[in-house]
């Protein structure tokens, strides 16, 4: 059975009938809805690394550049490549890598000459889509990077990851945080039953007596001895008991 989370598919804004698809072990395959039933194109991976092994497969992330045919993915092993199906290679015709973790989302700048993407630690970067290189780093978020989308026009990124906190990014100088909206936990309804309000009304008045009667024997009282000597003391002396005859 497939497994849909692993696969991508990104309709051209353009030319509504072109889609193209790709995923975990799926090459990059461009289709004409409104033609046949092959692929139009159909991406051919990397060479092999330098240890002589294969380079695996798993687009995380398409986009179709404006003005042209041209494709650029984000992949699950850090890699950001850009495919032109009017050329006659069906290798990249550039990649770059950001950082060691997995991308996991990607996004078109309003000038279309540069990507952001987003990988597993919730970093965020800027790429030149004509030279490869990195143009600058934003902040990041506090957990994987699961959705990107950037203004059509204006300067701005909006970005969500599994903090689930919705932030809005400025991508060009000064770079940084414009706004950040957290969510807000439900508060439960105070249904206390009126019984219980009762009850807690009696114990509070039963407190207040109990409080108030301590403070008046708790007041020092001038009382007098026999032969004239005053004293002090909480309350009247103890009478004098008289002993039993046996006791004495």
């Amino acid at each position: 059975m497939w497994n849909l989370s692993s696969y991508r598919m990104r309709q051209d804004p353009a030319h509504p009938h072109m889609v193209a698809t790709g995923g975990k072990e799926n090459a990059l395959k461009m289709w004409d809805l409104q033609g046949s039933e092959e692929p139009v194109f159909r991406a051919k991976n990397v060479r092999n690394d330098w240890l002589d092994l294969r380079v695996p497969i798993w687009d995380q992330g398409i986009q179709f550049l404006p003005g042209s045919h041209k494709l650029v993915t984000c992949a699950g092993y850090h890699q950001i490549r850009v495919y032109d199906p009017a050329s006659p290679q069906r290798w990249p015709v550039l990649e770059t890598t950001y950082g060691e973790y997995p991308l996991t989302a990607m996004t078109l700048t309003p000038g279309g000459n540069s990507v952001i993407v987003g990988n597993i630690h919730g970093q965020l970067a800027e790429i030149d889509l004509r030279q490869g290189r990195l143009l600058g780093c934003l902040k990041g978020l506090a957990g994987s990077v699961c959705g990107l989308q950037c203004h059509p026009s204006k300067p701005l990124l909006a970005s969500c990851g599994l903090d689930r906190v919705l932030r809005i990014h400025r991508i060009q100088n000064p770079r940084g945080l414009a706004h950040k909206d957290e969510p807000q936990e439900p508060q439960e309804p105070n249904n206390v039953p009126l019984e219980d309000t009762e009850t807690d009304e009696l114990w509070a008045s039963l407190e207040a007596a109990a409080k108030q009667k301590l403070r008046i024997w708790s007041r020092p009282k001038e009382l007098s001895k026999p032969g004239g000597e005053r004293r002090s003391g909480l309350g009247p002396p103890a009478p004098d008991i008289p002993l039993c005859p046996v006791c004495k």
